[in-house]
């Protein structure tokens, strides 16, 4: 049962409200002013809050206001009620951050439908979609329905890659964003000398390639094929419109991008201050937390020596001798070019 605040000053409206949400099925929480509403929804966070503007001690827009600037309460669909119906009233309200605004007085079956229509709308935005192209396409259809964003999907652009081919290069401009739908993708920058360093390691179902987006710049990295792959393209304007207009993409995107720049900053460190060994072993750890499908009891990837020490951050030399005494340890199988872990457990906890 979908729980709802309602605040509201004036007591016949109040009760007439709880009484139509509750009739509706919803579980009713009822504030007789701003200041005892927004301690309710600290306390019990509601799946939706309606909110009258015009009340004492705190009027609607500061309850907005407050609730708006905590994490717990932020992202809660917010509907103001009032008898203002001023152009000024509905800008004001919506710059703030409400989600809809039903002006008094309105029929029952006109306030439902603003709540259905808001918790409808946060539901699809919590779904969880699977990590394939069907994924994409119902996150796709479900932001479309949301946002009007026409011919989204129409035009999304498929390619095949072969193992090596560049996606992108850097010092290039980006074209969208890239969905890899079957397949892996590294990126990487090179020294002065060639020397590369692999950056980022991607497999389906993820994006990348975002970050050039959302800093209207260049690519600072090149990204190339790791194993043959089907990659989509989204392109630039379209990814544009879900970042500025749908917060809740947005937010999916900067957490992405989050944890893209703290794994970065904990990789620089290992550079820096880890032994061969140690940066060899976290390059399979890393390769297999990444790549390692729950299916498989034992995980193998065919990857080049070179690529492992650009991983890794080491010469191609050392990692090969690095693996040879992990495969006389028996923590690696080496075979054809492939690459078994025969004991993560050893290679994560492997010290200095």
């Amino acid at each position: 049962m979908k729980k709802i605040l309602l605040i509201e000053d004036n007591t016949e409206m109040r009760e007439n409200i709880q009484e139509i949400l509750t009739l509706a099925g919803y579980a009713v929480t009822a504030a007789s002013n701003g200041k005892e509403g927004v301690a309710f929804a600290q306390s019990e966070k509601p799946d939706l809050i309606v909110c009258d503007i015009m009340m004492p001690l705190l009027d609607g827009y500061g309850v907005l206001h407050m609730l708006s600037r905590q994490e717990k309460t932020a992202s809660v669909p917010f509907i103001f009620l009032t008898a203002k119906a001023e152009k000024s009233d509905f800008r004001k309200g919506m710059e703030m951050g409400a989600d809809d605004y039903v002006t008094k007085p309105f029929e029952d079956v006109e306030l439902l439908n603003a709540i259905e229509s808001r918790l409808r709308k946060t539901e699809i935005l919590k779904k969880e979609f699977s990590k394939d192209i069907q994924g994409l396409d119902d996150f796709i259809s479900d932001v479309k329905g949301i946002e009007t964003l026409k011919e989204l999907a129409a035009k999304r652009e498929l390619k095949s890659y072969r193992k090596k081919d560049d996606i992108y290069k850097e010092g290039s401009y980006p074209r969208g964003v890239y969905f890899i739908e079957k397949g892996k993708v590294k990126t990487g920058r090179q020294n002065d000398n060639g020397k590369e360093l692999i950056t980022g390691l991607y497999k389906e179902g993820e994006f990348f390639g975002y970050l050039a987006l959302l800093e209207d710049s260049k690519y600072n990295e090149t990204a190339t094929v790791l194993e043959d792959a089907d990659i989509y393209l989204l392109p630039r304007e379209e990814f544009n419109t879900l970042i500025y207009h749908n917060p809740h993409v947005a937010a999916k995107f900067i957490k992405m991008l989050s944890n893209s720049l703290g794994d970065k900053e904990s990789q620089l460190v290992k550079l820096a201050y880890n032994s061969v060994r140690k940066k060899v072993a976290d390059a399979l750890v890393t390769l297999h937390d990444r790549f390692n499908k729950e299916s498989e009891k034992t995980f193998t990837i065919n990857i080049s020596r070179e690529d492992l020490a650009n991983i890794a951050g080491t010469a191609t030399e050392s990692t090969i001798r690095t693996l040879s005494d992990f495969k006389d340890e028996k923590l690696v199988e080496v075979q054809a070019g492939k690459i078994t872990l025969l004991d993560y457990k050893k290679l994560l906890t492997m010290r200095d």
